[in-house]
């Protein structure tokens, strides 16, 4: 597995392929398949080699089972996220986690109905610690 100090960066179609998995732990290759050609149309190839990739970097662990390999991730969708946007506000924001929030903000990316529940939780957040 990745270190876990190192960032972990997955293209979309990468995450496409870790989202079958952690929707359906155990996939064989054919089922992953399945699951990214739901919304995008690539050869049987092209996952498969991803998913080797994956392994060789320690994300996905593979096993056999006569001919047929299964794929379990190796990190939770959680994981990822938290590595992927500390590495966003690390790269883009220098570090300052407010600055991507008031960018979200300022640019209409966060509707009212998020604003509620980001409000929500801050609430939470402040009373958790008082």
């Amino acid at each position: 597995m990745e270190d876990e100090n190192n960032n972990v960066s997955l293209s979309d179609l990468q995450l496409a392929i870790m989202r079958a998995l952690w929707s359906k732990p155990n996939s064989s290759t054919t089922e992953v398949v399945e699951a990214v050609r739901a919304s995008r149309p690539l050869a049987h190839t092209t996952i498969a080699t991803l998913l080797t990739r994956l392994e060789k970097r320690g994300l996905v662990e593979v096993s056999r089972d006569g001919r047929q390999l299964t794929y379990r991730a190796l990190l939770s969708e959680n994981q990822v996220q938290k590595s992927m946007v500390s590495d966003l506000v690390s790269s883009l924001f220098m570090g300052n986690t407010s600055a991507l929030l008031s960018h979200l903000v300022k640019e209409d990316e966060i509707d009212n109905d998020d604003l509620e529940k980001i409000r929500n939780l801050l609430e939470r957040k402040g009373k958790n610690r008082a």
